[in-house]
C-alpha cells in the first residue's frame, strides 16, 4: 500500500453544508467503490470538523463508511497508519468505518 504517511494539514474556512455535501457526488475511476471514493476524496481535502460532517451526511445517505478499494483496504485502514490523523480515523470508526 503505497499511501501517504501523514494527512497534510488543510488551512481554510469552515464550509458550508451544501458545500460538503457535494463531496458526496464525486465520481469514481472504473474499477473503484464510490463510496470509498467519495469518502477519500472528503477525506484528502476537508479539514477534520468538516470531515466530520461530511461522514454524518454520507451514513444519513445509506453510504458504506466500511467501503473498500481494489485492494481491499477501508479508508480506516489507510488512515490509521496516518500518523496526524487520529481524529480522523476516530470519525470513521464512530460511524462504523
Amino acid at each position: 500500500m503505497s499511501e501517504r504517511k501523514d494527512k497534510k494539514k488543510v488551512i481554510g474556512e469552515p464550509m458550508t453544508d451544501d458545500q460538503i455535501r457535494v463531496f458526496l457526488d464525486s465520481m469514481p475511476e472504473s474499477g473503484v467503490d464510490a463510496d470509498f471514493h467519495a469518502l477519500q476524496r472528503a477525506y484528502r481535502s476537508l479539514r477534520e470538523e468538516d470531515f466530520e460532517r461530511f461522514v454524518r451526511f454520507f451514513s444519513e445517505a445509506g453510504r458504506n463508511v466500511a467501503a473498500r478499494d481494489p485492494q481491499g483496504h477501508s479508508l480506516a485502514d489507510i488512515v490509521a497508519t496516518h500518523a496526524q490523523s487520529a481524529t480522523y480515523l476516530d470519525i470513521l470508526q464512530r460511524h462504523g468505518g
